[in-house]
C-alpha cells in the first residue's frame, strides 16, 4: 500500500512549524544567525596563517593553521626537520584568497618549493588548504580526490637498529605481532665499521663524511666478504621472521653502483620487497643500471618534488616502485597525480612518512584516494603520546598496521590542544604572525 502524498496545506503547516523553530526575532536576520556559515563556500577568505612547532625527538614538525573570516581552520604541516619559514614566507601569497581554490592556490605558490625539505611550505599549507575545503563543503578530503579505493591504509614502521640480526630479528618479528603484514629494516655498512676487510675505502675517511657526499663520488666499495657478512644478517632476520611477510632495505650506505649491483645480487635469495635510495634519486641512469642488473624491487622518491621527476623514473622504468612522501612531493593532489602517473606506467606507490598526526592523515586520504597505493610508512608507533595530539578519529592511530580512513569533513582531525603543548619544541601556540602579512616580492616567473 502506498502512502498517500502529503497535502500542500500539510506541507505548509509542517514546514512553518520547522521554520518557526529557528525563527529569532520575526525577521530574515534572525534565521541566519542560526544558518553555518560554512555552508558559504564561494564567500571562504584565508584571514590568517599560524604556526605551532612540535618537537618529536630528533624531528621538528611545524604545524599550519590558517583561519578564515567564517570561523573554520584547516590544518597542515610542514615536513620533519624543515624550517617554519618556508610556510611563513607564503603567507602573504594567500591572505585574502578562497581556500577552495587549492589548485589555483598551489600553482601561485608552488614555485618556492623545491625538493627535499624546502618544499616543506607548499606542502604544508596545501595540505591545509583542502582541510578547509573539505570542512567547507562537509566531505572527507578523499572524496574530493575521486573517491576511495580502500578504507583501511596498510602501515610498516622503523624498527630500533642491532647490530645483532638475532636481537634485530626479534623486534621486527614483534611488528609483524602487533599487526604489521610489512616491514622494513636498516642494512648499513656500519655492520661492518670495525670489521677488517670488509670495505675499501681511501684512508682518513670516515662514515661520517662520506655521507656527506654524493655516492657515486666516495670511492668506497664493499668487499666480497663485506657483501657476505650483510647477506648472512639479513638471512638470519628471515630465519625469525619468515619469508612470507614483505621486507624492505634501506640505508646500506654512500657506495659505488657496482657495489649496490653486487649486494643486491647476493640479496635476492631472501626476496625482499625493495631496495630503497641505493644511490641519489637524480642518476636516473645509474638506477636504471642497477634496476636491470638486480632481481628486487628498487624504489626511491622521498626527497622529490612535483610529478616531472616521477614520471623521468617511471617512463625509463629506471625503479620498480615510487615512493613520494606526500610533505615534500607538493601535497595531496600532486601526490595523488603522482601515483596515477606511476600506474600508467605500471609502476605502484609506496609513501615516505615521518611527522605528526596531521601529516599522517593527509597521507591516508591519499592513499586511499590512490589505486596503485602499496603501504605507508609511519615512524612513531613507539611514541606513547603522539596518539593523543589530535581527536576525532579511531585510537590508536595504527592499529593492528592499519589506519581507518576518516569519514568527517575535511582530514577529519581536531588538535587536542592540552596534548600539543605539553610536546611543543618552541614557546608559542599558534601564536598571530602579522610580520608575515606583507612580505612581498617579484614572484611571476616569466615576462
Amino acid at each position: 500500500m502506498t502512502k498517500p502524498a502529503v497535502g500542500r496545506r500539510a506541507f505548509l503547516r509542517t514546514g512553518a512549524a520547522a521554520l518557526g523553530s529557528i525563527w529569532v526575532g520575526g525577521n530574515l536576520e534572525g534565521v541566519v544567525q542560526n544558518v553555518n556559515t560554512n555552508s558559504k563556500p564561494s564567500e571562504l577568505r584565508i584571514t590568517d596563517m599560524r604556526i605551532a612547532v612540535l618537537g618529536r625527538a630528533p624531528m621538528t614538525c611545524p604545524l599550519i593553521r590558517i583561519d578564515t573570516n567564517q570561523g573554520i581552520y584547516g590544518l597542515g604541516e610542514v615536513r620533519d626537520g624543515a624550517s617554519k619559514t618556508y610556510a611563513l614566507i607564503l603567507k602573504s601569497r594567500v591572505l585574502g584568497e578562497n581556500p577552495c581554490e587549492v589548485d589555483r592556490l598551489f600553482r601561485k605558490i608552488k614555485q618556492f618549493g623545491g625538493h627535499s625539505r624546502q618544499a616543506g611550505g607548499v606542502c604544508g599549507i596545501e595540505m591545509a588548504l583542502w582541510d578547509l575545503a573539505g570542512k567547507a563543503y562537509g566531505v572527507p578530503v578523499y572524496q574530493m580526490l575521486g573517491g576511495k579505493y580502500r578504507d583501511r591504509i596498510r602501515c610498516y614502521a622503523d624498527t630500533t637498529e642491532s647490530h645483532d640480526p638475532k636481537i634485530y630479528g626479534e623486534r621486527l618479528k614483534k611488528r609483524a605481532e602487533q599487526g604489521f603484514t610489512w616491514l622494513k629494516m636498516d642494512l648499513g655498512m656500519d655492520l661492518m665499521q670495525d670489521v677488517p676487510g670488509t670495505i675499501t675505502h681511501a684512508e682518513g675517511t670516515d662514515i661520517r663524511q662520506r655521507a656527506r657526499i654524493p655516492h657515486p663520488f666516495t670511492g668506497t666499495e664493499l668487499t666480497p666478504k663485506g657483501i657476505e657478512i650483510m647477506s648472512d644478517f639479513v638471512g638470519q632476520v628471515r630465519e625469525q621472521v619468515g619469508m612470507e611477510i614483505p621486507l624492505a632495505a634501506d640505508h646500506f650506505g654512500h657506495i659505488g653502483v657496482n657495489s649496490c649491483i653486487r649486494l643486491g645480487k647476493a640479496l635476492e635469495k631472501w626476496n625482499l620487497a625493495w631496495l630503497e635510495d641505493m644511490v641519489p634519486w637524480q642518476y636516473t641512469d645509474l638506477w636504471k643500471e642497477i634496476t636491470d642488473a638486480v632481481n628486487i624491487p628498487t624504489l626511491t622518491g622521498e626527497d622529490i618534488y612535483l610529478k616531472e621527476p616521477f614520471e623521468e623514473l617511471c617512463r625509463k622504468h629506471a625503479i620498480d616502485i615510487i615512493h613520494p612522501d606526500l610533505a615534500t612531493a607538493g601535497g595531496i593532489l600532486e601526490t595523488h597525480k603522482i601515483g596515477d602517473m606511476a600506474e600508467e606506467y605500471g609502476v605502484p606507490m609506496a609513501m615516505h612518512f615521518a611527522g605528526s598526526p596531521v601529516s599522517c592523515f593527509a597521507n591516508v586520504h591519499c592513499a586511499a584516494a590512490t589505486e596503485n597505493f602499496l603501504v605507508l610508512e609511519n615512524h612513531s608507533v613507539d611514541v606513547p603520546w603522539w596518539n593523543d595530539l589530535v581527536d576525532g578519529v579511531e585510537k590508536p592511530i595504527v592499529n593492528h598496521g592499519f589506519v581507518t580512513v576518516p569519514e568527517k569533513p575535511g582530514l577529519g582531525i581536531t588538535l587536542n590542544d592540552e596534548a600539543m603543548k605539553q610536546h611543543l619544541r618552541e614557546p608559542g601556540y599558534f601564536e598571530p604572525t602579522p610580520e608575515w602579512d606583507k612580505e612581498r616580492s617579484w614572484d611571476r616567473l616569466w615576462s
